[in-house]
């Protein structure tokens, strides 16, 4: 039987407690890969402003590296950081750019059991906003299993809103 293979989506702000639950859950045989996904539109709004406010202000100057190399750079640093936290020395590290929904729907396209996620939205109550819009589109498109872990703390269930009168 091959092992298992759980891809843990890397994302800035939950990283940390999404690592952890991961830790927590994954059998030692498995197959690890970190995934992040740099928005391919951030990079593209960055190098805009900066050819449009530098360009006006600053002629000839541009800065001494491009915003594709910064956040590559912040991507394997990440990357990095969490593959420490989780003590595996054997994950695969996937850094992947453009549409992020659509990367960690790609990266889990094949030969995937488990992706693990962290909860994006608001933390202070259970339900359906605890999830940002990219988040919701990976868990309800995803081809495997899905774990949907709290980066933190769980709020309690009297976070729960009343039921609709009658």
């Amino acid at each position: 039987m091959p092992p298992v293979r759980i891809v843990v989506w890397v994302v800035e702000g939950t990283w940390e407690g999404c690592i952890d639950a991961a830790g927590r859950s994954i059998p030692s045989g498995a197959q690890v890969a970190l995934l992040h996904v740099t928005p391919s539109d951030v990079t593209g709004v960055a190098e805009a402003a900066s050819a449009g406010l530098l360009g006006r202000a600053f002629p000839g100057r541009r800065p001494s590296r491009s915003f594709q190399d910064v956040a590559d750079e912040a991507a394997s640093e990440l990357l990095g950081a969490a593959a420490a936290r989780l003590g595996r020395q054997d994950a695969e590290l996937l850094h992947r750019r453009g549409r992020v929904e659509r990367e960690v729907i790609r990266a889990v396209a094949e030969n995937v059991d488990l992706l693990v996620v962290a909860r994006d939205g608001d933390h202070s109550r259970l339900g359906p906003h605890s999830l940002g819009p990219v988040t919701r589109f990976v868990v309800d498109h995803a081809p495997c299993a899905v774990l949907l872990v709290w980066p933190d703390e769980p709020p309690g269930i009297e976070s729960i809103p009343p039921p609709p009168p009658g």
